[in-house]
């Protein structure tokens, strides 16, 4: 079977399983399991597999149609640049995030700042932070011990062990002394929607990570009111919550800052 076989066929078959973008994931599970860059992909379009590289793709494919994500699948998933182990101990990043970062590396403009990551996940991040703020120290928290053996990983493969610290506990219990920057991504899942999730993120990702209660705003709630006791006079809340939810979430900002700086972006990231 030539790769171009194996690419139409693995995508025919996630196309009867329902997985939107079915050509592509299709691609990106046959490049991996072959080793090939995009490139490298196409060039090889009329090249035979190689059968132990053929079994490989039909396991991926097999776990796929079972709506399995392609990014536990292939323990990789890249944010803001850079290359992230995930497994189901912890969410996957997703692009919308990269907004937060973003937003993050604005206000921060380069300065040697103290920042706190509240719930670090995998660590992207934070550890995207770190990356392009060479002179940011960064103390990411997560109540999740699971998560932060995944943080540790990745950290570990960038090499930032003297700049991010990672902490177990819940929100910013653990930071040590006054930040100039908290940045967070805290479920904000309302309870009723959970049945509504896609099977991959319903039924694979981590529910804890996700569930927010009634309004999907709990665990924002108690993080806005710890902040004002952490943050140095002038510092950034920075947050991402559902659609939906930014107004009530300003106000929560609003009452527990004073009102100081407070905005959305878009509809996911608040400031503070």
């Amino acid at each position: 079977m030539t790769l171009r076989e194996a690419w139409q066929k693995g995508a025919r078959l996630l196309d009867s399983a329902g997985i939107p973008d079915a050509p592509l994931e299709s691609e990106l599970l046959l490049r991996y399991s072959l080793g090939l860059s995009r490139t490298g992909f196409f060039s090889c379009w009329q090249e035979p597999v190689p059968s132990l590289r053929l079994r490989r793709f039909r396991v991926y494919l097999r776990r796929r149609q079972r709506r399995e994500p392609a990014a536990y699948i292939l323990k990789r998933r890249e944010f803001y640049g850079l290359e992230f182990y995930v497994d189901r101990r912890v969410l996957i990043p997703r692009p919308e995030t990269e907004l937060l970062v973003e937003k993050a590396l604005e206000v921060a403009g380069g300065r040697p700042l103290r920042v706190a990551e509240v719930g670090v996940g995998c660590g992207a991040v934070a550890i995207a932070l770190a990356h392009h703020l060479p002179r940011a120290r960064i103390w990411a928290t997560d109540i999740s011990l699971e998560a932060l053996q995944v943080a540790r990983r990745n950290r570990r493969r960038y090499r930032l062990g003297r700049r991010v610290h990672l902490l177990p506990g819940d929100l910013l219990l653990p930071v040590p002394g006054l930040v100039d920057l908290i940045v967070s991504n805290l479920p904000y899942v309302r309870d009723a929607d959970i049945p509504g999730l896609p099977p991959e993120v319903r039924d694979y990702e981590p529910l804890p990570a996700l569930r927010g209660g009634p309004d999907g705003l709990d665990v924002v709630r108690r993080l806005v009111a710890q902040a004002p006791a952490r943050l140095r006079p002038g510092g950034w809340l920075l947050f991402e919550v559902g659609q939906g939810q930014a107004e009530v979430a300003c106000g929560l900002v609003r009452e527990a800052l004073g009102g100081v700086g407070v905005g959305g972006q878009r509809r996911d990231s608040q400031g503070g």
